[in-house]
């Protein structure tokens, strides 16, 4: 397979991409990550580009990811709201899963959001569903529907 070429071809996978459970909050509208390509001090900020960024875009489609790379002396995290606030992380000197629990502790939904949003998907109206707490009761409704209109 040609997309299992190159530097980590398990990172384009879709098992590794759902893997990911860094779900930022809904009024995270840009992550911005600033790092150098060189330097210890940077070390754990390129570990969380290469193997938690693609993750993170997979499991957060509404935000914007901007990586500025050899800009800066030191690493740092910035990510902007929804209501013009800025959110400031310095991640010098961290490893990536220190990056990483700290962005969940910080701009990371709860594992109660999470659960919400779950069974609010659950929920979704579908119209093969009966039941109490649907629109139809029954089956006979829609078969009465179906003779109605032969």
């Amino acid at each position: 397979m040609p997309f299992l070429i190159g530097p980590s071809p398990i990172r384009r996978t879709w098992k590794y991409l759902k893997a990911g459970n860094l779900i930022l909050k809904d009024r995270v509208k840009i992550f911005s990550i600033n790092y150098n390509s060189r330097g210890e001090q940077h070390d754990g900020a390129r570990d969380f580009v290469f193997w938690n960024l693609p993750q993170m875009q997979y499991k957060n489609p509404n935000v914007q990811f901007v990586f500025l790379r050899n800009m800066t002396p030191s690493p740092f995290i910035r990510c902007f709201l929804d209501n013009d606030e800025e959110v400031l992380i310095d991640i010098d000197g961290k490893n990536r899963f220190q990056i990483e629990d700290h962005l969940r502790m910080i701009l990371g939904k709860t594992g109660k959001a999470l659960a919400a949003e779950t069974v609010a998907k659950e929920q979704v109206k579908n119209p093969a569903n009966f039941g109490a707490e649907y629109d139809r009761h029954c089956i006979c409704e829609v078969l009465e529907i179906g003779r109605a209109h032969v």
